[in-house]
């Protein structure tokens, strides 16, 4: 039985136990809360229903739990229900009912902790989008990681992913991008305000290479032959570092595509219509004061040319014209300002503000020694993903980018991220995975094979510990999605692995010697198998392997 079984069989019963006394059912919540206590002598389960309807049903919470003990009791696959505190009620399950949890995971394999619940969202996931001037940083890096498994895990709970990397390829930015690899070309130092970097240089040499005499153009080509096949081959750098690092998106949208397909027009011509856009000082305005945002935005400037914000409208308009019913951005820290300002224009144009959701992170610090690892070779002073994944691998990266919640600062301890021991989190849940591989490789030689035919036999504290812990996989995913922390998934991932270990520290499961394999061995195999399946499963949502050896 499944937290999630088990809530919806204690809602059944409260709804019996409402009606033998007369009680209003409609107060009862859709979904009873059911947590894991924090010592196990309270039991394997408890929930706070008789504490959060007492009052509403108009009963002291302490007779209310009294009742819903009873009931829940005598409900099959509960042992036992006892009332604690002023309302609590401690639940323990039978075995056989809590190891089905085994069989649930065997049976459903890869489908285990996944959902439809989100069935109803068409999301547009918009992360990483770094301007093409220079290759991913260790901020970029990070929602490269982050934002691929938050796109993996909503899928899993039934929603519609479209993964969108967005391309800053208009502006003053691409400029500058354009005039220092003419500059390193011309063996120059970069512009006061350009780019450095041996990857500047090594692009410069290879437009150099692909258009011979480049350098003889007249001023204007040259620089435009730059711009055109620099920002090319960073975007192919880009894309191709990505890939390696495990991220794949789905579209690519250039920004000067929403100029050159006449979207930022058509977007300022409905604003016109519908009273959104005023004209003041010579520019053309947002009214995005109506709309929550602090204070008016320009849209055209007064020499005509669009501000940053009307291609963001354009684009906004677009995810919404091909099919999306939510946005998610993705943006970094110095990016709050752009939650009121999306969310205005969202509804300017006419959509729910609510379909629009920013994320903020974090920043990401590198460790090493103890200190702080400021230099990268190849692009100055800015650590890059190829940098991070020369260091670690891409597993460990991603690992350890995706466990913290991106609302905190993180430091990655480079020493700590190459460590095979149990200090390291990558490894401790790989090592679980690969240990489990070789457990059902030894069970195979010996003729044994996983059984849930006699799972009551899983009777031991730390059996019972990790078949909760695996039951407690599904509402993690289903959280993590709801809440968009992917780093949910991470944490239980090391809970599991934990909980593992602790259980084959205390329970043979191939028989020794001589000795007779028994049903106890064939039940713990399964215990494992589904371990192995959990952990697999759960590695695949945060974009990390799962190894048969390590």
């Amino acid at each position: 039985m499944t937290p999630t079984e088990l809530a919806s069989l204690l809602r059944a019963a409260t709804q019996k136990v409402f009606r033998t006394h007369d009680l209003d059912v409609d107060v009862i919540p859709e979904t009873v809360v059911v947590e894991r206590p924090r010592s196990p002598e309270h039991g394997d389960y408890a929930t706070n229903i008789a504490l959060q309807l007492g009052k509403r049903a108009g009963v002291n919470p302490r007779e209310l739990a009294t009742w819903l003990a009873d009931e829940f009791a005598a409900e099959a696959g509960i042992d036992s229900a006892e009332i604690a505190g002023p309302g609590f009620v401690n639940l323990r399950l039978a075995a056989a009912a809590q190891n089905q949890t085994v069989a649930t995971v065997l049976a459903e394999r890869a489908e285990y902790g996944r959902g439809d619940e989100l069935s109803a969202l068409n999301v547009n996931l918009e992360f990483v989008s770094a301007n093409p001037t220079g290759p991913i940083h260790l901020g970029g890096t990070r929602w490269a990681a982050v934002g691929d498994a938050l796109g993996r895990v909503l899928a899993a709970r039934g929603a519609t992913v479209t993964r969108e990397y967005y391309f800053n390829d208009h502006g003053e930015q691409i400029n500058r991008f354009a005039r220092s690899l003419l500059a390193a070309a011309l063996g120059q130092d970069a512009p006061e305000d350009g780019y450095a970097g041996e990857y500047i240089k090594e692009i410069a040499e290879t437009v150099v290479g692909e258009n011979p005499g480049v350098l003889e153009l007249p001023e204007d080509e040259r620089l435009e032959t730059f711009r055109a096949d620099g920002v090319e081959l960073m975007f192919a750098h880009i894309k191709r570092t990505l890939a390696e690092f495990g991220t794949v998106f789905d579209v690519y949208t250039h920004e000067n595509s929403m100029f050159e397909r006449g979207l930022v027009d058509e977007s300022i011509v409905q604003l016109k219509a519908s009273d959104n856009l005023y004209q003041a000082d010579g520019a053309w305005w947002l009214r995005s004061t109506n709309y929550g945002d602090d204070k008016d935005r320009v849209v055209l400037k007064s020499d005509g040319n669009a501000a940053y914000i009307a291609g963001d409208i354009a684009y906004l308009k677009d995810k919404h014209d091909r099919g999306a019913n939510h946005l998610i951005y993705m943006l970094g820290a110095d990016h709050h300002g752009y939650v009121v300002r999306l969310k205005a224009a969202a509804a300017a144009l006419g959509y729910d503000a609510d379909s629009v959701e920013v994320l903020i992170g974090q920043m990401v610090n590198l460790v090493k020694d103890g200190k702080p690892v400021r230099m990268s070779k190849r692009a100055g002073t800015v650590i890059t993903l190829d940098d991070l994944v020369e260091a670690v691998g891409v597993d460990a990266a991603r690992y350890a980018l995706i466990r913290s919640s991106i609302d905190v600062n993180i430091d990655i301890d480079l020493d700590l991220l190459r460590k095979q021991s149990s200090d390291n989190p990558v490894y401790y849940v790989q090592y679980a995975h690969a240990r489990l591989s070789a457990l059902a490789r030894s069970a195979a030689e010996l003729g044994l094979a996983p059984s849930t035919e006699h799972l009551e036999l899983l009777d031991d504290e730390s059996e019972g510990d990790l078949v909760r812990t695996i039951g407690d996989y599904t509402e993690v995913v289903a959280t993590a999605a709801t809440l968009r922390e992917p780093h949910r998934v991470s944490r239980y991932l090391e809970s599991l692995a934990g909980a593992y270990h602790r259980f084959y520290s205390r329970c043979r499961v191939l028989p020794q010697g001589d000795d007779d394999p028994t049903d106890v061995h064939t039940a713990r195999l399964a215990l494992c198998a589904a371990t192995r399946q959990v952990l697999a499963n759960g590695l695949d949502l945060v974009g990390v392997s799962a190894p048969e050896r390590m």
